[in-house]
């Protein structure tokens, strides 16, 4: 990176400050990037993750693309993996004690985290990416050195935070570890000398013990930016896996398009802000032509991660099913097995699962009853329906999901 080819101040907080929820203070914000634009200084900007799952989806990629834009204005990403802090696990927003995982899971999250990362953030660039582990730190602090981090805070302060509280009130256990999460969180930002902590509005807390350990240790404190947290496709619970309304990163790009048309149009202009580079202007008229505009949105959105052809034929491919009433352009083949088929039939909620338009048994037969089941156009509506096979038969499950038939 060639930092006399920074951005001026003014373009990179235009940038910068697009779609943060609160920042803390942005008046220390202006003067660090005034700063470092002045002496050609890129911030030290830091992400820790906690690798609990391994899979990211757009709710997680809020904070990724604020990453993003911190090296396209010519600074420097931290992302940080928890893989000691994990061995707690993050108290926030938990009503109860999380699970510790062990040494291998928080391995194997972390490589599988680290590949999905890359699509979004420039991982190459030694410049403006540096990956840590706060095991090197952490796991090296004396029980003294431990205790004299926890002087700085009382338990009236940790009982500040809300789902310590709503659970102290409610009589639910509270780990003694669970108290010390924050505090190494914080910790982590003095080792890094962060200049910037980015992180959900739920990481509100642990982010400001951060800058309250940097004035401890003499550092100037860290900027706290905090990102929205983006609602799933039902468009009221926070976007997770768990609950049936995440569009995953790696989700096919037509089944990405069709969760993103999904999603009520009220939440449109968020999605645009958080999840896509179209300029804010443009936003603006999302009101005017809310059909033309979510198509657009989940065509740049795929594009984004599977490239633009991708994001155009997952969006005509759409038109074609829901518009034309028409089967996709392209459709997955799936050879029927020999051991299906009795005198060339086959039970269809046993095919439904063995082609995969069915998880499980009990969801392709719901799938039939519930007349979710169409052959050729055809809507197939018993639960215990036997399917005469023939190649080039098109079974169509949902709203999203075909394959084309062939006989072995």
């Amino acid at each position: 990176m060639n930092y006399a080819n920074m951005l001026n101040p003014a373009e990179q907080l235009e940038i910068l400050k697009r779609g943060a929820a609160e920042i803390i203070s942005e008046d220390e914000f202006r003067a660090k990037v005034e700063k470092s634009f002045a002496s050609r200084t890129p911030l030290r900007v830091k992400l820790g993750i906690d690798p609990t799952a391994p899979d990211i989806h757009l709710g997680h990629s809020v904070v990724l693309r604020k990453l993003r834009q911190f090296q396209q204005c010519g600074h420097r990403v931290i992302l940080l993996i928890g893989d000691f802090t994990a061995l707690i696990g993050d108290p926030t927003g938990r009503s109860e004690t999380r699970k510790v995982l062990s040494a291998a899971e928080i391995a194997a999250n972390t490589k599988t985290y680290l590949a999905q990362v890359g699509k979004i953030v420039d991982t190459a660039s030694p410049d403006l990416f540096e990956l840590r582990y706060n095991s090197e730190w952490l796991s090296k602090l004396t029980f003294q050195q431990v205790l004299e981090l926890s002087h700085h805070f009382t338990v009236a302060r940790m009982l500040e935070r809300e789902d310590f509280s709503n659970r102290y009130k409610s009589g639910k256990a509270i780990g003694l570890h669970e108290f010390f999460y924050p505090i190494m969180q914080g910790y982590d930002s003095v080792a890094l000398k962060a200049d910037v902590e980015l992180g959900g509005t739920d990481q509100t807390f642990n982010i400001l013990v951060g800058r309250e350990l940097e004035r401890v240790f003499g550092l100037e404190p860290q900027i706290a930016m905090m990102l929205p947290i983006i609602e799933g496709t039902d468009g009221t619970q926070k976007m997770s896996k768990s609950l049936g309304n995440a569009v995953g990163i790696h989700d096919p790009p037509d089944e990405m398009f069709g969760k993103i048309m999904s999603i009520p149009d009220s939440l449109m202009p968020k999605y645009f802000e958080l999840l896509t580079e179209v300029p804010m202007p443009e936003i603006r008229r999302v009101a005017e032509n809310p059909r033309e505009s979510k198509a657009k949105l989940g065509e740049t959105i795929v594009g984004f991660y599977h490239g633009a052809e991708a994001g155009k034929a997952a969006r005509e491919n759409f038109d074609r099913v829901f518009r034309e009433k028409k089967a996709p352009s392209e459709i997955p083949e799936f050879v029927v097995p020999v051991d299906l088929l009795n005198d060339g039939r086959v039970a269809l909620h046993k095919l439904l699962v063995s082609s995969g338009l069915a998880p499980s048994v009990r969801e392709a037969k719901r799938l039939l009853i519930q007349g979710g089941i169409e052959v050729d156009g055809k809507c197939i509506s018993e639960e215990n329906a036997i399917l005469q096979v023939e190649s080039g038969m098109i079974v169509q499950a949902g709203k999203r999901r075909f394959v084309k038939l062939r006989k072995s």
